[in-house]
Parts: C-alpha cells; sequence; structure tokens
C-alpha cells in the first residue's frame, strides 16, 4: 500500500546519486568495490572507538557477532523480549535458546534487575547464558553502565543491538560501542539507509577480520578456493555502499530533523490528556529513528487501534510497538523473565510517522486528526 505520510521513508539529498553511478561505471556491483572500503571507513570515524565490516543486513551482523562470541547449539542466549524479531532469530540460527528478559518502564529496553534475576535463575539451572543481546529501541539508548555492570560482574559477552540507534549516544558516546561488538542496520526505513545492509562494528582487531572472512564465505588467501570453516554470504555490496557512504554524509542532519520533528510533536500534543512519550533520560540523545506515544484509553478515550484505523483511512502509516517475542508463537517456549511492562507498552503504544523529510503541515494535520478523535470522545 501507497502511503501518503508514510511512517519512515529514506531521504536522498546527497551524494547518492553520483556514487552511485560511480559505482557502475566502475563495473564492480557485487562484493568487491571502493566503495565498500570508504563506507566502513567513514562509519568507523563516525564512532570513533570501533571498526567495521559492511555486510548485507542487521540480521546477518547479529548472526555473525553470535558466531563471534560462541553460540552453538544448545547454549543459551539472553535476549530483550521488546523488540523486533530479529533480535533473537539468529539465536535459533544457530540452535540455541532464547531467554526473553522484560523492559523497565524509563527507556523501555531490557530491564538491568530483570536481567540478572534471569541471569541468577539460569545459573541455578546449570546453563550460565552465553551471550546476551541488548537493544536501543526505537533509537533511545537503553541503562548502558547498569547492563553492562551485570553482564561483566558475571563474565558474560554483550552484543549491543543499535540496529534502530545509528546515530544516538549515552554519555557522549555512539550507541553500538560500549559493548566489544554491536551492529547497526540501514534498512530502507533507517534514520539513513543503503537500501538494504547492516553492519557489525567492534574494537578488536581480531575479531574484525574474523567478520570480515566469515562474510565473504571463509575463503582462504589461496589462487583456487579452499575453505577451513563455514562462512556466509553476507558482504555488502559496492552499490549498496555507495547509497550507504551518502548517506551516512547526511547522519547529523537526519538526526538534526527526526529530534525536530519529535519536539514539534511533543508541543502539538502537549495539551492533550492521556498521551505521552518515549523520554530520553539526561545522559542519553536518542536520534529518535521513531516518534512513539503511549495512549492512555481512559483519558483519550480511544485506542491506539483505533487512532491507527482512523489515520489509515487518510492515508497516514503509523506502527504498533513491538509484540513482545516471548508473546509470539514462534517462540512459545521459550523462558521468560518480568511482569507486564513490555506488554503494556504494546498494548498501548503507537509509532507516529517520522520521515527526515516530514513537515510542519503534514505534523499538522496528523495532530488535527488526533484532536478530532479526542473531540468525539469527550461531545
Amino acid at each position: 500500500m501507497a502511503y501518503r505520510i508514510p511512517l519512515s521513508f529514506p531521504v536522498f539529498e546527497g551524494n547518492e546519486k553520483c556514487y552511485t553511478e560511480q559505482a557502475i561505471a566502475s563495473g564492480n556491483l557485487a562484493t568487491f568495490g571502493a566503495f565498500i572500503n570508504k563506507f566502513q571507513n567513514k562509519l568507523s570515524k563516525k564512532i570513533k572507538t570501533h571498526q567495521a565490516v559492511a555486510l548485507n543486513s542487521g540480521t546477518s551482523a547479529l548472526h555473525l557477532a553470535m558466531v563471534l562470541v560462541g553460540v552453538e547449539p544448545g547454549d543459551e542466549v539472553i535476549c530483550q523480549s521488546f523488540t523486533f524479531c530479529a533480535s533473537a532469530n539468529p539465536i535459533v540460527y544457530l540452535g540455541a535458546q532464547p531467554i526473553f528478559v522484560d523492559s523497565e518502564i524509563d527507556t523501555w529496553n531490557i530491564s538491568p534487575e530483570i536481567l540478572e534475576d534471569a541471569i541468577l535463575s539460569r545459573i541455578a539451572l546449570g546453563k550460565k547464558p552465553k551471550a546476551i543481546v541488548l537493544v536501543h529501541l526505537f533509537g533511545m539508548p537503553a541503562k548502558i553502565n547498569e547492563l553492562m555492570e551485570v553482564a561483566n560482574k558475571y563474565n558474560i559477552p554483550v552484543i549491543e543491538d543499535a540496529a534502530e540507534a545509528v546515530g544516538s549516544k549515552y554519555e557522549g558516546k555512539s550507541c553500538g560501542t560500549f559493548a566489544d561488538i554491536g551492529i547497526f542496520s540501514f534498512n530502507g526505513n533507517k534514520i539513513i539507509t543503503s537500501g538494504g545492509g547492516g553492519a557489525i562494528i567492534a574494537n578488536n582487531t581480531e575479531l574484525i577480520q574474523k567478520a570480515a572472512h566469515l562474510s565473504t564465505q571463509a575463503r582462504e588467501d589461496l589462487p583456487y578456493y579452499q575453505h577451513l570453516e563455514i562462512g556466509y554470504n553476507y558482504k555488502m555490496n559496492n552499490l549498496t555502499a555507495a547509497v550507504g557512504l551518502a548517506q551516512l554524509e547526511k547522519l547529523e542532519s537526519f538526526v538534526k530533523r527526526r529530534r525536530e520533528i519529535n519536539t514539534r510533536y511533543r508541543n502539538l500534543l502537549a495539551d492533550f490528556p492521556g498521551i505521552s512519550f518515549h523520554q530520553e533520560r539526561s545522559e542519553s540523545e536518542s536520534n529518535y529513528w521513531l516518534t512513539t506515544i503511549l495512549i492512555d484509553e481512559e483519558k483519550t478515550g480511544f485506542s491506539n487501534d483505533r487512532i491507527r484505523s482512523v489515520l489509515l483511512n487518510n492515508g497516514i502509516e503509523t506502527r504498533f510497538l513491538w509484540k513482545p517475542l516471548h508473546l509470539q508463537p514462534v517462540f512459545k517456549r521459550a523462558p521468560f523473565y518480568g511482569g507486564r511492562v513490555a506488554e503494556k507498552l504494546f498494548s498501548n503504544g503507537l509509532c507516529l510517522p517520522s520521515s527526515s523529510s516530514l513537515t510542519m503541515d503534514q505534523q499538522q494535520e496528523i495532530v488535527g486528526i488526533i484532536e478530532k478523535e479526542i473531540q468525539k470522545s469527550y461531545f
């Protein structure tokens, strides 16, 4: 369906056309070419502390990250429940068992207290978790210091899922760089895009070299094809990297615009009872990839589904917040630790249109439709 106002639409206003034409002219369109290295180097400079390997998706990056930390069949990996399925699917790819943990209400990300409870519970059962997947949901930094303290206490490696948090910062440092391994996504609806793409980042040269090797089918450096281990066809292609490089050059501009869009929504909806926002903490700077709200049906008179339907009828795309993974049929046998924070967020939340190109007039139209629904409920 083509939406008149989409949820998150890419903006191409930089060197995308120029770079892709150069990539095409070079004849290098697959997993070899100058733009791959340029993209990796540019990304590494942006995040400062880690090196990067450009891949074909964020999911590939998560899979590789789990391979690098040694996840094997029968292992257990702790994962935030309130996230997209791609955070957990690679655990299953490797024959391991996801252990889901509830969120805390401040950042909506994995709760440090429940994380420690889950670790102690699994250790008591003789199953020390092999890794922890920490997610920065909707671009909002998690409680990184508290979470890393728990992980370090039990010597469990952390994979930092910053798929939605490119450009977000915690204590002035880029999200994705607090753990030994982090990942990004550059899917078509992300804050910057390469069409489809991702990256794995690490502060260890040996890990980065291993990731690069595995991402190209683990081919040995010989004049013939020889493979000593199983690899993957995960490398980003040169044409995609050309688009990604142009987008990276505009990252700060796009973050600034998304934050301005979020501020305008807050101002426009400030006087409406029962509507609250995903709020960053003092140490955090969210890219606000998506502006998300919670709707208190008792105060507004309407549910998140009702406003979604009304906006949809006006050609405006919104989206529910992620359905917790412990409620997904495919993960029904996976253990879950926590209460109902993630469930309540899903029940009450909605993502609003947040494209970097969204205009004030479009935001006023969206808020005007919401205001009419509130008036219907009260009069």
